[in-house]
């Protein structure tokens, strides 16, 4: 009978491996095997096409040279403001989404959209909006108002403000199923007790939902934070070459142009990790920093 039992639980443990074998070797070939290569050609000179050169520390130092590092990173920490405003506006939609009247669900099915779109379709939708000559939020502004809208994308001074309002056009949606989520679960004997104790809607918002919703703005901020130094693909399609005088240029843009327009992978290699310690020093220290603030009930 033990012998059945272990022959059948081997059986069990072969099927198991043989289901577990593809997704881990994929994460072995796709992910772990070129994180440790990006690791050892971050110190070559290599274009990808001839022998990778030993430079050591020189892709590293060179960074410190590069003004266009420090530009890039200023222009994804100015896109950074839009964090806090969409985390308000966010939390603004869900208040309003966290009703019960005829058509709520077409109505957040419309929010969310925008997160499910593609990303390149929605930026080339962008484009159209914001162009200078023909755009529609020029022409409404010149219409309505009677004001010449500014080069959106062509001006200096703002396309990182039109970066700001296109990210928050698309992560609204998806804060806001997460805020909805978070006032959902707040026990309405909170509300109950404070309307006995006389409190208003302002006081029941500042001290009941906002602090019973601190994990969840923990995590739009984590995330946001993380999400806005990835920014890529809106700036690739909309700031061609990084935009006028380099100012809609990321540092991830930064990164692509050296990797896969001048063919410097070594020193695109060596600004990627440099980036990816920003983000692990950032989280680590927002999580030390969340045990001051974040509560829960």
């Amino acid at each position: 009978m033990n012998a059945k039992l272990t022959g059948y639980r081997r059986k069990e443990l072969g099927w198991l491996y043989l289901f577990v074998a593809p997704p881990v070797l994929g994460f072995l070939i796709f992910g772990l095997a070129p994180l440790i290569f990006s690791i050892y050609i971050s110190f070559q000179k290599w274009d990808m096409l001839t022998d990778p050169q030993w430079v050591g520390l020189g892709n590293y130092t060179e960074l410190l040279k590069d003004d266009k590092v420090f530009k890039s990173m200023f222009n994804t920490l100015y896109l950074m403001i839009g964090i806090p405003i969409g985390m308000i506006l966010s939390l603004l939609l869900a208040i309003l989404m966290n009703r019960k009247f005829r058509g709520i669900s077409f109505m957040r099915t419309i929010y969310y959209l925008p997160v499910i779109s593609p990303i390149i379709a929605v930026a080339l939708l962008w484009q159209w909006i914001l162009n200078t000559d023909y755009g529609l939020l020029n022409n409404y502004l010149w219409d309505v108002f009677g004001i010449r809208g500014p080069n959106w994308l062509g001006d200096p001074n703002w396309v990182k403000p039109s970066l700001i309002l296109i990210g928050l056009w698309g992560g609204l949606g998806g804060n806001m199923v997460l805020y909805l989520a978070g006032l959902q679960s707040v026990s309405s004997t909170y509300y109950e007790a404070a309307d006995i104790d006389g409190a208003g809607a302002w006081h029941k918002f500042t001290k009941i939902t906002v602090p019973l919703l601190t994990p969840i703005h923990f995590f739009v901020l984590v995330m946001g934070i993380i999400g806005a130094f990835q920014t890529f693909s809106q700036i690739y399609v909309l700031a061609t070459d990084g935009g006028p005088e380099y100012s809609g240029a990321t540092i991830v843009f930064y990164i692509f142009q050296h990797a896969f327009t001048y063919f410097n992978m070594g020193y695109a290699s060596a600004a990627a990790w440099v980036l990816g310690a920003i983000i692990f020093i950032v989280t680590l220290l927002q999580f030390k920093l969340s045990k001051k603030w974040v509560y829960s009930d």
